[in-house]
């Protein structure tokens, strides 16, 4: 099982999403959880390689499971999701390429979405926060 902590930041009723260098599929912000760690430790570090932002406050959205995108099928994904306040804006920095704000149509139209990241996406549509 892999455990992750992951960043569901909204603006303008769209949800962020990461692409890493060299990779197509688009992924929430955030990564493993190293051993010793917890989710929110993960969380603050994370975002701040990734984003090159730092979290200022946060609350957890939820965990979500799934299969793990991009590994041996059958691996699973057990991922913390937080919604978190910024201390500015995000920036692609580290191994990210390119960070970009989706509605749910637009993510799902995307050649490859991880299942994760549309757990999350449908999620938030029903709390009413995302399009």
């Amino acid at each position: 099982m892999i455990r992750t902590a992951a960043l569901a930041h909204v603006r303008d009723r769209r949800l962020l999403q990461a692409r890493s260098a060299g990779k197509d599929v688009f992924y929430m912000a955030g990564g493993k959880i190293d051993p010793g760690e917890s989710p929110t430790q993960a969380l603050y570090r994370e975002v701040r390689e990734e984003l090159g932002v730092d979290v200022t406050a946060h609350d957890e959205l939820g965990i979500f499971e799934c299969e793990a995108y991009g590994h041996t099928p059958g691996t699973a994904l057990h991922m913390t999701c937080f919604t978190a306040e910024l201390t500015g804006e995000p920036t692609p920095s580290s191994e990210i390429a390119e960070l970009r704000y989706f509605t749910v149509a637009e993510y799902a139209a995307m050649p490859q979405v991880a299942p994760g990241s549309m757990l999350v996406f449908r999620h938030l549509a029903e709390l009413g926060l995302i399009d």
